[in-house]
């Protein structure tokens, strides 16, 4: 055996498949937090927007945005939903929602004071970690995007 290599420890192949599960384990994490996310903006957010129900249509109307902003911000928000379950979709999704966070928490702390202000701060975290983690796929959408054009 020459000076340059080492000998391989018994533990090895130890080690290597103990990272092979983390990874595993973190792409299901990952995953479920998605699919987490995907159900809040889907059905928490989005959806009473979009059935018009009553505490929408005040908050909307509070704002001075009326239906149509309510009916574009809860499409947004489904879109980014669906977006979040779909592989080449996903980083993609986590900045679009991220900057409707973005949003939303200026709206909180301008026109209602501050009020509920924290809960989009919230959401962005777990968001970016997505488009972070998932932005592999962003050279695939770009091959995608670059063929139909």
């Amino acid at each position: 055996m020459s000076e340059t290599t080492a000998p391989v420890p018994a533990s090895a192949p130890v080690i290597a498949e103990s990272a092979t599960a983390r990874g595993r384990r973190a792409r299901i994490a990952l995953r479920g937090l998605q699919i987490l996310l995907a159900l809040f903006f889907g059905l928490a957010s989005a959806l009473p927007k979009l059935i018009a129900h009553s505490s929408a249509v005040e908050i909307f109307d509070e704002l001075g945005w009326g239906s149509a902003g309510m009916y574009t911000i809860g499409a947004l928000e489904l879109a980014g939903a669906v977006a979040l379950l779909i592989p080449v979709l996903q980083s993609v999704a986590g900045i679009a929602l991220s900057a409707l966070m973005v949003g939303a928490f200026i709206v909180s702390l301008t026109a209602f004071d501050g009020e509920n202000a924290a809960t989009p701060l919230i959401l962005i975290i777990p968001l970016a970690l997505i488009a972070w983690a998932r932005r592999g796929h962003n050279a695939e959408l770009l091959r995608l995007v670059s063929q139909r054009a």
